[in-house]
């Protein structure tokens, strides 16, 4: 049967599996369990192992830390890497983000985009090109991973423990037409002890959920006296709200979530709340760190203030993101993420930014670092996947740079590929992110013929 029929006749059922897996909330967890990432995404990690396993093909579950389903014979692989793990939900939903609710022709819930609604679609690619009877030269390999948004531990493992590489590869969790070049990805946790004193005193602090999303909401609470509340009453800005409590107030700030590498889409909570609690009267401790916030990052995404702006002609400006704030009276804790282009390394802006926080009374506590990724134009993997886009689209196209981070990373010879076509709203990370079921055939589409032109 024709590949493209195949997957035309099988819209109902991949709608129906890729909602069954959203309706898992396969967030990581240390939950005790004996599961490295948590039992909602083990869960989530079997149901899509059974589903390949009943669509006849091998299956393999290495250890709980990565799974992975293949067709076909030969010495050489060829891989598409997806992941089942998501962001938390946040705030803002009009509609549940676990129901996986289909309506006016779109299925929406966390991860329905990034990066269940692909990897399901990658799935019933496979199917396709098995259902085709079409021969092949190397064998094909789906690689379920499970925690790409803390990290990639996952597939950490899976190397360090001899996991196979694949001659060529893709993951369908950037954008079309193909990505050839990522920009480097740091994410940093500092952490600053406080010693209070003075009329005013910080009790609480809170802001965001994950560090690669713009948070659009902050909030901090304060012990002082009724006169110092009714200053505080008095302050007026833009998407701020002060409230009175039984010690004191608090203060609230609104934003507009993002995705933590588009950051300008967004309206950064966190910042807008540090540039509100700086027109206060505190001393001490909470006073540097609350100024240090706001002056040296507040609202700006580009890591102007902070001395480490910087950009190339191949993946543009250089991207900060304060992602989480936590605090109580006795610290406050940070964690940031910055994406440097693709031409720089950490030297560039690492020390640099460590230097700024050291200087404020920040320890940094945690780094995570996952250098650039660039693969000339040119090479073969480029010019096949440019070939299948633009045979399936009939556009042309030439391969770009972006500020997210994928697999491609994890596993040498791999690329993103897709399943955002250009124009199209960036809708991970986001509120009621969804994706609409003509795409998710039409990624389903482009996926098989991108796996049978790496694998014929």
């Amino acid at each position: 049967m024709n590949i493209n029929d195949w997957i035309d006749s099988q819209k109902d059922a991949l709608t129906k599996d890729l909602q069954k897996c959203i309706q898992i909330r396969s967030v990581y967890e240390e939950d005790k369990s004996e599961y490295p990432y948590g039992e909602k995404v083990q869960e989530c990690l079997q149901y899509v192992l059974s589903l390949a396993k009943d669509m006849g093909f091998s299956v393999q579950n290495w250890q709980n830390h990565v799974g992975w389903c293949e067709y076909g014979n030969g010495p050489e692989m060829v891989a598409v890497l997806g992941h089942l793990d998501v962001v938390p939900e946040g705030e803002g939903w009009s509609i549940p983000p676990y129901e996986g609710r289909v309506t006016d022709g779109k299925i929406y819930g966390r991860g329905s985009m990034d990066d269940k609604g692909p990897t399901i679609a990658a799935l019933y690619a496979l199917k396709a090109i098995k259902e085709s009877g079409l021969p092949l030269k190397r064998r094909i390999r789906i690689l379920f991973g499970v925690n790409e948004e803390t990290g990639s531990a996952d597939m950490k493992f899976y190397i360090k423990n001899g996991g196979e590489i694949p001659v060529m590869g893709f993951t369908p969790d950037g954008e079309y037409p193909v990505i050839n070049g990522e920009k480097g990805l740091i994410t940093e946790e500092y952490t600053k002890k406080l010693t209070q004193s003075g009329n005013i005193k910080l009790l609480h602090l809170q802001g965001g959920t994950a560090h690669n999303i713009v948070p659009n909401h902050a909030t901090a609470e304060f012990a002082c006296s009724p006169i110092l509340t009714q200053k505080a009453l008095a302050l007026k800005e833009e998407k701020v709200t002060v409230s009175r409590t039984d010690t004191g107030f608090k203060i609230e700030a609104a934003g507009v979530g993002a995705h933590g590498g588009t950051p300008w889409e967004g309206e950064n909570a966190i910042g807008r709340l540090m540039l509100s609690l700086s027109h206060l009267p505190l001393t001490g401790d909470a006073a540097q760190a609350i100024q240090f916030l706001a002056e040296k990052i507040g609202m700006e995404c580009d890591g102007k203030f902070l001395k480490i702006a910087m950009e190339d002609q191949d993946s543009g400006p250089l991207t900060f993101n304060l992602g989480i704030v936590s605090g109580d009276e006795h610290k406050i804790y940070v964690k940031i993420n910055y994406r440097y282009p693709v031409s720089k390394s950490f030297d560039d802006c690492g020390p640099i930014v460590e230097k700024a926080f050291a200087e404020a009374g920040f320890e940094r506590t945690s780094l995570v670092h996952k250098k650039s990724l660039y693969m000339a134009p040119d090479s073969e993997l480029v010019q096949k996947l440019l070939k299948v886009y633009r045979q399936q689209t009939g556009q042309d196209a030439k391969p770009k740079c972006i500020g997210g981070g994928t697999y491609a990373k994890m596993i040498p010879n791999t690329l993103a590929f897709g399943p955002i076509f250009p124009g199209d709203e960036v809708r991970e990370h986001k509120p009621d992110e969804f994706m609409e079921i003509s795409r998710l055939v039409e990624n389903c589409k482009i996926i098989a013929a991108a796996m049978y032109e790496l694998a014929k």
